[in-house]
C-alpha cells in the first residue's frame, strides 16, 4: 500500500505544475502589447490554448496502447516546444514568429496538459478503485493552484520592479521548462499497483486532507497578503508552499513502516476484494465502490442523451468560468486593477478549495442518507456561479474580487465532480477517451463565449474613440457579464433536468 500512496503523490506533484494554461491572464495584456495584437487575436490564443483539447482523446488512446511513462513524456515534450518556442521570441532569440506559428504553438502546449491529465486520471481510479473520487478529488485540487504556484516561483525570482515583459518571460520559461522536469521525475512513482487486499485507507486519506487542506489556506493567505502587502518574502511564500509539497511523502512513508512491523493488516471492513492488473495493463473486471451505470466506449456514449445534459452543463458551467479565467487579465485591467497576478493567485487558490470539497462529501459524508447526488451538486455549484457574474456589474474592486474567488472556488468543483459524473454514467474503462470528449466543450466554449466578449469589448473600445485596441471603463465587459450570467443560470436548470433523469441510479449506489 505504501506504493499505491507514494503513486498519489506522484500525481498530486504532477497535477500540481500542469495548470500552464491557467497562466495565460497573467502575462496576456504584455503579450497583447509585445505581438501588436487585437482583443479579438489575443482572445483567439485563448482560445488556441483550449483547442488543444480537442485533439485530447488521442493522449486517451494512447494510454490504452502506450506505457504510461511515455505518454508523460510525450505530453511534457509538447509543452516544452510549444510554450519554449515563444519563450526564446520573447526573448529575442527568435527574430520573428508570425501569428499563426503563435497561434499553432499555443494549440499545441494547450494539448499537453491532456496527456499529463490522462495519466493522472487514469491512475487515481486504478490505483484506488473503491475511492476513486476521493482520489481524483484531491489530485485534481492541486491543478487549481497550479496558477499559483507558477505565481510563486515568478514573484521569487524577480524583484517587485520588475518589468512586465520580463515577468511574461518568466512564465513561458517556467511553462516550458517546469513540466518536464516534474515529470522526469514523477515517471517512476506514477504507475499502477496491483492493490490486492487493502486495509482501510481512511487515515491515509484524513492524512492528506489535512495537509492539503493547510496548503490551501496558506495559499489563500499569502494570496490575499500580496494584495495587503504582506511582509512575508517571496521566496519565503515559495519555500513554504515546497515545503507542503514535500511534506506529502510523510503519508506513504508511515505507511512503509506500519508494512514493515505489522504483519497482519486489517481487511476493509467491505470485504476483500482483488482488483488486480493483467499482463496488458487493463484491470480485471470488478465491482466499484459506488458502482457504475454502464460500461459503454464513444459511440454508444454520444447517442445517449443524457451525455448531451451533462456536455451542456459542462458547457454553461465549467467552460464559462475558464473563459472569464481567460480574460481576468483584460477585465482587471479594464477596471483599473493592478494586481492582476495577484487575482490570478486568488482564483487559483480558491479553485483549488473548489475541486477539493467534493472529495471531503465523497469521504466523510456520501454514505449520509441526506447526500445530494452529483449532478445535483453540480447544480448546486452553478447556482452562485451565475449570480458572481452578475456581481461583477457592480463597479469596485472588492466586486471584482469577491466574484472572482466565488467563480473559482465553483469552477472547480464542478470540474472535480465531473470527472466522477463520466464514470459514473459511462464507466471507467473507457474513461480516458470520454472524459477527453466531454471536454471538448472547452475550447468551443472558449471560441464562441470568448470570441463574443472580444467583439464587446472592442465595440465599447471604439465608440469611446479608442483605436489602439485597449478599452477602459465598466462597460468593456458589462454585456459579456449579463451573457454568461444568463448562461450560468440557465445551465442550473440543465443540472437539475440531469439530476432529475439520474435520480433512481444514484439512489441506488
Amino acid at each position: 500500500m505504501a506504493r499505491q500512496w507514494l503513486s498519489l503523490v506522484g500525481v498530486i506533484w504532477l497535477q500540481s505544475i500542469n495548470g500552464t494554461n491557467s497562466n495565460f491572464p497573467a502575462y496576456s495584456s504584455q503579450l497583447k502589447r509585445l505581438l501588436s495584437i487585437s482583443q479579438l487575436q489575443l482572445n483567439n490564443l485563448a482560445f488556441a490554448s483550449d483547442a488543444g483539447k480537442l485533439l485530447g482523446w488521442f493522449s486517451g488512446v494512447a494510454a490504452l496502447h502506450l506505457p504510461l511513462w511515455l505518454v508523460l513524456a510525450i505530453g511534457s515534450l509538447l509543452g516544452m516546444f510549444g510554450y519554449g518556442l515563444q519563450y526564446l521570441f520573447l526573448t529575442n532569440k527568435i527574430s520573428s514568429l508570425p501569428y499563426g506559428i503563435v497561434f499553432l504553438l499555443t494549440v499545441l502546449a494547450g494539448n499537453s496538459i491532456c496527456w499529463i491529465n490522462t495519466v493522472c486520471y487514469i491512475i487515481a481510479i486504478q490505483n484506488f478503485p473503491f475511492d476513486r473520487q476521493i482520489a481524483v478529488g484531491l489530485s485534481t485540487s492541486y491543478l487549481g493552484l497550479s496558477a499559483k504556484i507558477y505565481g510563486d516561483i515568478v514573484h521569487a525570482l524577480f524583484p517587485p520592479y520588475s518589468s512586465p515583459i520580463q515577468i511574461a518571460r518568466g512564465y513561458l520559461f517556467l511553462n516550458s521548462i517546469l513540466p518536464i522536469l516534474v515529470c522526469f521525475m514523477a515517471a517512476p512513482i506514477v504507475r499502477g499497483v496491483k492493490t490486492g487486499k487493502m486495509r482501510k485507507l481512511s487515515s491515509g486519506f484524513t492524512a492528506i486532507f489535512v495537509i492539503t487542506s493547510v496548503t490551501g489556506v496558506y495559499a489563500v493567505v499569502t494570496s490575499l497578503g500580496k494584495i495587503v502587502m504582506t511582509k512575508l518574502s517571496s521566496l519565503v511564500i515559495l519555500i513554504g508552499m515546497g515545503f507542503f509539497l514535500i511534506l506529502l511523502l510523510a503519508v506513504p512513508l508511515m505507511e512503509k513502516v506500519i508494512e514493515m512491523w505489522q504483519q497482519r493488516c486489517c481487511i476493509r471492513e467491505k470485504g476483500v476484494y482483488n482488483i488486480g492488473l493483467m499482463e496488458n495493463g487493463e484491470r480485471e473486471t470488478g465491482e466499484f465502490e459506488g458502482g457504475v451505470r454502464e460500461e459503454i466506449g464513444v459511440r454508444l456514449m454520444v447517442k445517449r442523451v443524457d451525455f448531451w445534459l451533462y456536455f451542456f452543463v459542462y458547457f454553461f458551467g465549467a467552460t464559462l468560468g475558464l473563459v472569464y479565467f481567460n480574460n481576468l487579465g483584460q477585465i482587471s485591467e479594464s477596471r483599473g486593477c493592478l494586481k492582476t497576478s495577484s487575482l490570478v493567485s486568488l482564483s487559483s487558490s480558491f479553485g483549488f478549495f473548489g475541486r477539493l470539497i467534493p472529495s471531503l462529501l465523497d469521504a466523510y459524508v456520501s454514505r449520509n442518507k441526506y447526500m445530494i447526488s452529483r449532478p445535483a451538486s453540480i447544480a448546486l455549484m452553478m447556482a452562485p456561479m451565475s449570480g458572481a457574474f452578475f456581481l461583477l456589474l457592480n463597479n469596485t474592486i472588492l466586486s471584482l474580487f469577491i466574484s472572482t474567488a466565488v467563480i473559482g472556488i465553483c469552477t472547480g468543483a464542478i470540474t472535480s465532480i465531473a470527472v466522477s459524473i463520466t464514470t459514473d454514467l459511462f464507466g471507467p474503462k473507457n474513461f480516458g477517451v470520454n472524459h477527453n470528449i466531454l471536454v471538448i466543450n472547452i475550447p468551443l466554449g472558449s471560441f464562441l463565449f470568448g470570441d463574443l466578449a472580444a467583439l464587446l469589448y472592442k465595440r465599447e473600445a471604439d465608440s469611446k474613440g479608442d483605436y489602439n485596441g485597449s478599452c477602459m471603463g465598466m462597460n468593456c465587459y458589462q454585456t459579456s457579464f449579463i451573457i454568461w450570467g444568463s448562461l450560468c443560470s440557465f445551465g442550473t436548470l440543465l443540472a437539475l433536468t440531469l439530476c432529475a433523469r439520474t435520480k433512481k441510479f444514484y439512489s441506488q449506489i
